[in-house]
């Protein structure tokens, strides 16, 4: 007869799940041990179990599908709490199995007892506890169901009498259902935006990770409309390559362009796309919202014009309905702007940038030899990098370097914290990508603080053979916080990070790393540590000062601060 366990782990393997990630104790040793006997599922043992929960939703994204990582009782689960959490703001289907004390003792405040429900209420679409054999196997295709269908965290939780209860011999393996209906907008609703896009002079699109399927469709409007796009981080992978309406991102990590890119138009068209960040939205236009789910439209900025339904069906609705014919200057000039940006950025990325020539934007350094700019490191990063990597992000100065300077290809990956905005996501997301497949590179872009946060786990890479590359921006410093300190007049506090020699820390831990202090060695390193077959930790000491140039002084005053001291620094004359 199968036991609770056994039925679980049977049921996950079937569905196709093949990795499961977590740390091995007590209420689970069942569960575990059933994964030790099916050789369809690898366990990967983490130092950390909120590491196991980052890296298990890192699968969930990439694939789509459901991923699995497990806690057991107590301090085990609650380790699994902020990976659970940017699964859920990322809507990644991500089944969490808990552990619990034994039956009896539940409510008598035993040893490590927590109350999982309580504790996962507020992350998880799904959250039951088993108590019987007989709730089985409708619990297990319920937590599934709920992961997979609503695009979220599901979490069941074992007792520690539970997991090894025999069930009935012809107890029916539980199955998940993987399909989910497109929807289409209303008609008439879509031929009112039609009918408002056409009264409009100039239209600007802001694209995120909803349309990322519906990359021809999004394209074709762009074209029809003559409309530049600006694209969420999220969308980059999908609509950044080989698009000719694309101008960057907006926000924190944004550039002049798009900031005209809304100023200046008549009309915004969202199309899947949560994009928060109020402050760098225009006001006083016609807006249009497409998204597949009607309550994120308008929680940003007022909607005139909703559509709810998929991305692309939406998009195919709109095209035939639209006139052809339009100006094209509002998309020219601000893609001629975007291209002037771009060419500025990469003067930045040259080794010998301090030498520039005059006119060039430049600062002066006593020792620029000693100096590593970090966009110069993110631009080697993306001539070395293999064409269909996945890339992490840590949160924070490593996002804004690889989101100016990494492009992507069409068919490289890109994860990161950005819902959540969570320390210390890109390590265990590459090693989560990495279990998927061990033949394609994945490559973190570290913070130091973010690496240093959860840095146990470097020894999860060596342990079961993950060849992650992990790029250190090694600044020691809290570099965006910093940042946010200067843009309001306060002083530098609490930011400085005394970092050991980072490349000696994981060769301790069995990696193979290189430690890098001067501009010149940084291509050659880069290209080395790309071509190392195993985990790698690339530790670049850069540059403590650098600063990240703004969008633009129209777009928030909050960057006042900011862009005089960019303006200061990089415009002096030797």
């Amino acid at each position: 007869m199968p036991t609770v366990a056994e039925l679980l782990i049977e049921s996950l393997a079937e569905h196709g799940v093949r990795s499961v990630w977590g740390v091995v104790g007590d209420a689970l040793n069942p569960v575990t041990d059933a994964i030790r006997r099916e050789d369809r599922i690898e366990w990967i043992g983490v130092r950390h179990e909120e590491v196991g929960a980052f890296a298990a939703a890192a699968q969930a994204q990439l694939t789509g599908d459901l991923a699995v990582c497990m806690g057991t009782v107590g301090p085990g689960a609650i380790h699994l709490l902020n990976g659970l959490y940017d699964a859920k703001k990322s809507h990644a289907p991500v089944l969490a199995v808990c552990g619990q004390v034994p039956r009896e003792e539940m409510g008598s405040e035993f040893f490590q007892e927590v109350d999982n429900d309580a504790l996962f209420a507020d992350v998880a679409v799904f959250n039951q506890t088993v108590t019987h054999v007989d709730q089985l196997p409708a619990l297990i295709e319920a937590a599934g169901n709920a992961a997979l269908q609503h695009r979220g965290v599901a979490v069941l939780t074992l007792p520690g009498d539970v997991g090894g209860l025999d069930l009935p011999k012809d107890t029916p393996v539980p199955r998940f259902v993987r399909q989910s209906p497109r929807a289409v907008p209303d008609p008439a609703a879509v031929q009112s935006a039609a009918s408002a896009l056409d009264a409009a002079d100039k239209v600007t699109l802001l694209v995120g990770l909803g349309a990322i399927d519906a990359r021809e469709e999004v394209l074709r409007l762009a074209d029809r409309l003559a409309a530049p796009m600006v694209l969420s981080l999220k969308a980059k992978e999908g609509l950044e390559d080989d698009n000719p309406f694309e101008v960057g991102q907006s926000g924190l990590l944004g550039n002049p362009a798009t900031a005209t890119a809304f100023a200046d138009c008549d009309a915004l068209v969202l199309i899947g796309t949560d994009f928060p960040y109020r402050d760098f939205l225009p006001e006083g236009k016609t807006v249009v919202q497409l998204d597949v789910r009607g309550s994120h439209i308008g929680r940003r900025l007022a909607v005139d014009l909703p559509l709810v339904g998929d991305a692309g069906l939406g998009v195919q609705a709109l095209l035939p309905l639209l006139r052809e014919g339009r100006d094209r200057s509002h998309l020219d000039a601000v893609r001629e702007e975007y291209l002037s940006w771009q060419e500025s950025q990469q003067a930045l990325a040259d080794p010998a940038y301090d030498h520039t020539p005059k006119g060039l934007l430049r600062r002066k350094v006593d020792n620029p030899d000693a100096l590593i700019r970090p966009e110069l490191l993110a631009a080697a990063v993306d001539r070395h990098a293999a064409s269909d990597a996945v890339f992490t992000t840590d949160t924070g100065m490593a996002t804004v370097w690889f989101s100016r300077f990494v492009r992507m290809t069409g068919t490289r990956r890109l994860l990161g914290s950005y819902n959540l905005g969570s320390m210390a996501n890109a390590m265990p997301q590459a090693l989560g990508a990495s279990a998927l497949d061990r033949r394609r590179q994945a490559v973190a872009m570290c913070g130091d603080g973010g690496l240093t946060m959860l840095l146990g786990d470097l020894a999860t890479a060596v342990a079961y053979d993950l060849p992650v590359k992990l790029v250190v921006f090694d600044n020691g410093r809290l570099g965006m916080v910093k940042l946010e300190m200067e843009q309001v007049g306060l002083p530098e506090f609490g930011t400085v990070l005394r970092n050991p020699d980072l490349a000696a820390v994981a060769r301790a831990m069995g990696l193979h790393a290189v430690r890098v202090e001067r501009p010149g060695d940084v291509d050659e390193a880069v290209r080395e540590a790309f071509a190392h077959e195993g985990p790698v930790l690339l530790d670049v000491v850069t540059n403590p000062d650098e600063v990240a140039l703004p969008p633009s002084p129209t777009v928030s005053q909050a960057w006042g601060f900011a862009i005089a001291k960019t303006t200061e620094a990089l415009t002096s004359a030797e």
